[in-house]
């Protein structure tokens, strides 16, 4: 066999395909839909999707679409992993949240996790957790020279560091081989409280305890740099950068205030931010972070080996869902998995039931297991910055970057993270970001799976024992299904009033073929509010609506069925819709020329892709209210 045998030319014989070219086929999809202006770039442009932060995600990345070097793993600017083997050795840290109030079913839960794959504990002291006199208790049995102990005490960071302190010298664990982190965050408190009364003591009291944490447990973190209050009170990804970053910044400065070497400052700071089930932008968020956190450090005078940031992610709470809650098994699996990606030193996946209260054993086994076959069968942490290359995720990773940067030096200019908290500005900022998002939920431009889409309304509700009331008084708390789940009361109270779930009559008008879509489309629309569906008989007109719409039981109805055949039998159907009773007539589709007309037989509202269902919803629930 000679050399020029065994080459492979295939690839040779096919002329290589512009971006032009690419356009052109575009521009042929586009036109069957209906879209014939969009040429050229305009046609890649119709595909592009707008993400908040003034970020614009492009349909194609190519070589040409180039970012800032991402260096190497394990050196500045970190952006590839904060250490050079990344997780490649034993994987990520599999971190347990823990939140039982009382000790001994706390220490239950604990020993359960880590005897099933978790290696490290997050437990929440004080206000909504243990008592710091109930620690030793909680910990009962715990080999505190293997298992690392992260603590969440709130305004108790002291003396539960403190007491946790006592545990690991009673055990006699050698000082060298303590690890852990105490979560001393003050301004996150001060965020989650409005209370700036302590702030000054607070501060000056983590920066004792990193003080003694580098002299008695180098291995073991004092503070904590949260952005979840952030990004719970609805911020952006690159607000949850730039507040992380500030926040970052008053510790290192409080820290070396008090005579603690900037290396050492750094290293006393673990950072936690939210994963979500977007995942390339959770990736490129975490990368971004360690790149911007590596350039804050170098400005201090931090040496390349104390700039690596410490990240621990968390799946977002703001994405999971109270109503069909085992659809958040799939979120928090994508989310899991894009920290993994994204370089997380530790990782924290929230029960699927957690927006409900306590979660249970089984919910906890879910969590527990998602890590686990994440690391043990896809071998995720074998591959190190699996993402990086991808001109798409450098691309992404280089404008949140930048967006995160500039949010950062405005709270700066501000007067730093306290003062933007004090004034009120970062309240505005996280508000007017997240009406914006509001908007898009409403109008299910960003859908909610089981919430918003393809709800059940025969689901049996899912109950658990009431968690403990998180602190309050400062940033609000939001979650995605939250103008749905005040729809989905209002309904439930209607079945508790009166035995039965509002309802509303879907007009099918012509052969199966014409209306399936819209009948679909306005089945999904409706029960997102909690009203149930009646289509009986499959396909009504104009003489059989009434009688099938007085047997429905409904007060509203919805004319389902194509443009033509609205416009051949919509307004007789609708005037008798009128006739029978129906308070208000729904039609599902848009107006276009016809509106006057079908306004003048009685539709009263148009539903359509796009149209704000929040605001249909409640005002059919409103009608239905005063009707009945």
């Amino acid at each position: 066999m000679t050399a020029e045998s065994t080459e492979l030319p295939l690839a040779a014989a096919f002329p290589d395909a512009d971006r032009e070219q690419w356009q052109r086929l575009v521009e042929g999809v586009l036109r069957k839909s209906g879209v014939t202006e969009a040429t050229g770039a305009a046609a890649e442009d119709a595909l592009a999707t707008d993400l908040q932060d003034g970020i614009r995600v492009r349909p194609l990345y190519t070589a040409e679409d180039g970012a800032a070097a991402s260096g190497r793993p394990g050196f500045p600017p970190f952006v590839r992993g904060g250490r050079p083997e990344g997780t490649t050795v034993a994987g990520w840290d599999v971190r347990q949240r823990q939140v039982h109030t009382d000790p001994r079913r706390a220490n239950e839960a604990v020993l359960a996790d880590l005897e099933n794959g978790v290696t490290s504990v997050w437990l929440t002291v004080g206000h909504g957790g243990v008592p710091v006199s109930g620690l030793a208790e909680a910990l009962k049995g715990v080999y505190l020279d293997l298992a690392a102990v992260v603590l969440d005490a709130g305004a108790d960071f002291a003396p539960a560091a403190e007491e946790l302190l006592r545990l690991y010298a009673a055990a006699g664990v050698p000082a060298a081989e303590v690890t852990g982190a105490l979560g001393a965050d003050p301004l996150g408190l001060l965020a989650r409280t409005g209370d700036d009364s302590k702030l000054r003591v607070q501060l000056e009291a983590a920066a004792r305890l990193a003080g003694r944490c580098l002299a008695e447990a180098p291995g073991v973190r004092a503070l904590a740099v949260d952005a979840l209050p952030y990004h719970e009170a609805g911020g952006s990804a690159a607000e949850e950068l730039g507040t992380s970053l500030a926040t970052g910044v008053a510790y290192l400065r409080q820290l070396t205030a008090a005579g603690v070497g900037i290396d050492d400052a750094c290293r006393q700071l673990e950072f936690r931010y939210a994963a979500t089930a977007d995942q390339f932008l959770t990736i490129a968020k975490l990368r971004a972070a360690r790149r911007l956190w590596a350039r804050v450090a170098e400005v201090c005078g931090a040496a390349p080996g104390a700039s690596a940031q410490v990240q621990h992610a968390v799946t977002s709470p703001v994405m999971m869902t109270r109503r069909d809650p085992w659809v958040n098994m799939l979120r928090t699996t994508v989310a899991g998995l894009s920290a993994g990606v994204g370089g997380a030193d530790a990782v924290t996946v929230l029960p699927f039931d957690a927006a409900l209260g306590l979660s249970d054993a089984f919910a906890r086994r879910i969590a527990r297991n998602t890590q686990s076959v994440l690391l043990e069968e896809s071998h995720l942490s074998k591959v190190i910055d699996p993402a990086g290359g991808s001109w798409y995720v450098e691309q992404l990773t280089e404008e949140l970057a930048r967006a995160g940067w500039a949010f950062f030096q405005e709270i700066e200019a501000a007067g730093g993270q306290a003062a933007a908290l004090r004034s009120g500005m970062l309240r505005e900022r996280l508000a007017q970001t997240w009406a914006r998002r509001t908007e898009d939920l409403a109008h299910r431009r960003e859908p909610i799976t089981g919430v918003s889409e393809f709800p059940f309304l025969a689901e049996a509700p899912v109950e658990r024992e009431p968690a403990p009331a998180p602190v309050s008084g400062g940033l609000p708390r939001v979650r995605r299904d939250d103008a749905y789940e005040v729809l989905r009361a209002r309904s439930d109270a209607h079945l508790a009033a009166t035995g039965a779930r509002p309802k509303v009559f879907l007009a099918a008008l012509g052969p199966v073929a014409a209306h399936t879509a819209r009948v679909a489309f306005a089945a999904n629309l409706f029960q997102a509010g909690g009203i149930e569906t009646v289509q009986e008989p499959a396909a009504v007109d104009a003489e059989s609506v009434a009688e099938a719409f007085a047997g429905s039981g409904a007060r509203i109805a919805a004319l389902c069925s194509s443009d033509a055949i609205y416009g051949e039998q919509a307004a007789a159907v609708a005037a008798a819709l009128k006739a029978a009773g129906a308070v208000r007539v729904f039609l599902a589709g848009r107006p276009g020329e016809r509106r006057e007309e079908f306004e003048a037989a009685g539709v009263d509202a148009f539903v359509f892709a796009g149209c704000d269902a929040v605001e249909v919803l409640s005002s059919a629930l409103d009608v239905m209210e005063v009707a009945g």
